[in-house]
């Protein structure tokens, strides 16, 4: 039975071990006991305590793997896959690292190693959708509007979030970059808000994040954009926050203490945006696909909504982006895809063979991606 190594043991990493589990010899990786706790009533799955951090520390635990997932905070993202490359070992990553992951590209084209990265719902899914439809038609036109929420608005955030709140700050901060007539325009975080009605949801509101990612230097095409999903009224708030400098990465003197202001703003809002135990969360996603094929205007809307398993206990976030990424790490251990190198989702999406069994994969699993088609 193939090895798997899932390094990370939070929500998203947990159910990645679980569905892995059912078809390959899975170890789980976590520095927190509390985390890898929850994984002891699935006696298929070895865990393992470890500070990742350590320098060398990922190089030796991954050393006799088959697959390696990475589920790590993006603050260690691109160390924790550099260390797998040089073990030398194929890897699927979801942590979203702010770092360009092409700079490893000769690195693991040289120790042999195929890469997935960015492999989660967005960035992820909708870099496999463009990808595989870049392939087929002239594509003119990509909009991906994406957003978790809770289904309880609570005052005053009216948001939960599942995953490290650093990493949801970076999206509030972090310039956004997007495509527009060929050239690339560059945003502050929150810009350009707009109010978006979606089924199942209702109106949400929706602004410029820095979500394209890979997309900018691989696809060519000429008009691309991610806007990031939250109830309306939340920019306000943000705005508010970020200009005051709350999320301020520059160390500040408070009684002789230098302190970073978003080490303390996300200590405040971890226990605030953190779910309950029983709440209900969803994910939104859409997907919209414009161009010429066949020499006629082709435009293809994929939307999703997802909810909170209620039988497995996981989050939709966590159902969303994890069973993307256990999707493709199937795809590499049963050898359908091998390319050496760097390889977000775009690249996997050119093969119509993978892009198929991802989205059967999904749905398989109750995450359904339902499209829509105008010629």
């Amino acid at each position: 039975m193939k090895k798997v190594t899932v390094l990370g043991a939070g929500l998203v990493g947990k159910l990645i071990a679980i569905d892995l589990s059912e078809s390959f010899a899975v170890t789980a990786i976590d520095h927190d006991a509390n985390a890898l706790e929850q994984l002891a009533r699935h006696p298929k799955i070895k865990t393992k305590k470890a500070d990742l951090s350590v320098e060398g520390t990922v190089r030796k635990l991954v050393a006799d793997s088959d697959l390696v997932v990475g589920a790590v905070p993006g603050s260690m993202g691109f160390k924790v896959v550099r260390e797998v490359i040089e073990a030398g070992r194929n890897m699927v990553d979801i942590s979203f690292f702010p770092e360009d992951a092409f700079e490893l590209d000769d690195l693991a084209k040289n120790n042999n190693c195929c890469i997935v990265t960015d492999c989660g719902v967005a960035p992820g899914m909708g870099n496999l959708i463009l990808g595989y439809h870049n392939e087929k038609m002239r594509v003119k036109s990509f909009k991906c509007l994406v957003g978790g929420l809770p289904f309880k608005r609570e005052w005053p955030w009216e948001y939960k979030a599942v995953f490290s709140p650093i990493d949801v700050i970076e999206e509030y901060t972090r310039p956004a970059r997007y495509v527009q007539n060929g050239d690339i325009v560059v945003r502050e975080a929150l810009s350009d808000p707009e109010l978006i009605h979606f089924e199942n949801v209702g109106t949400l509101e929706a602004w410029n994040s820095d979500g394209l990612r890979s997309l900018i230097k691989t696809m060519g095409v000429p008009n691309m954009i991610e806007k990031t999903l939250r109830y309306p009224g939340t920019i306000e708030y943000l705005r508010v926050l970020r200009d005051t400098g709350y999320f301020s990465h520059e160390k500040i003197n408070i009684d002789g203490v230098k302190i970073k202001p978003i080490d303390l703003t996300s200590k405040l809002l971890f226990s605030k945006w953190k779910l309950k135990p029983g709440e209900k969360e969803f994910t939104v996603m859409r997907v919209e696909v414009e161009g010429l094929q066949n020499g006629l205007k082709k435009c293809l809307v994929y939307d999703l909504f997802d909810e909170f398993d209620d039988e497995k206990g996981f989050t939709s976030m966590a159902r969303t982006t994890g069973y993307t990424c256990t999707a493709v790490a199937n795809i590499l251990l049963k050898g359908k895809y091998s390319r050496k190198g760097i390889n977000p989702p775009e690249f996997l999406g050119k093969d119509a063979d993978c892009f198929n069994f991802v989205f059967e994969y999904l749905k398989e699993r109750g995450v359904v991606y339902k499209v829509n088609m105008n010629k």
